[in-house]
């Protein structure tokens, strides 16, 4: 499966578009994730637990939209695009959702 977030891939022609896919993935982060960015924040720096968590997450949705593209035949996505969102009660959970155009390529 190709996967590119631009609308063409260089050499290669769509032979036939089989729709819109899409990925979504919604993942609580724990206390002891909370506690460790929270200490991060203080003294500054990256928070490997949360960057962990999002790739995770990420990873989990691209996953879920290869999936449904193979489903219809696709051989490629293109245009492929990310939204991060925070959801839930005080902003407790990470939203990750992708989508993009399943695609033949000839």
């Amino acid at each position: 499966m190709i996967l590119t977030t631009t609308h063409s891939i260089q050499g290669r022609d769509v032979s036939a578009y089989k729709g819109i896919v899409c990925g979504e993935v919604v993942i609580g982060a724990h206390l002891g994730k909370d506690i460790l960015a929270g200490f991060t924040n203080l003294v500054g720096g990256r928070s490997e637990a949360y960057e962990s968590t999002l790739r995770e997450t990420r990873d989990g949705a691209m996953e879920e939209m290869v999936d449904e593209a193979k489903k219809l035949g696709a051989n490629a996505i293109i245009g492929i695009k990310f939204d991060y969102s925070v959801i839930g009660q005080g902003g407790s959970m990470m939203m990750v959702a992708v989508s993009g155009t399943a695609v033949t390529l000839a």
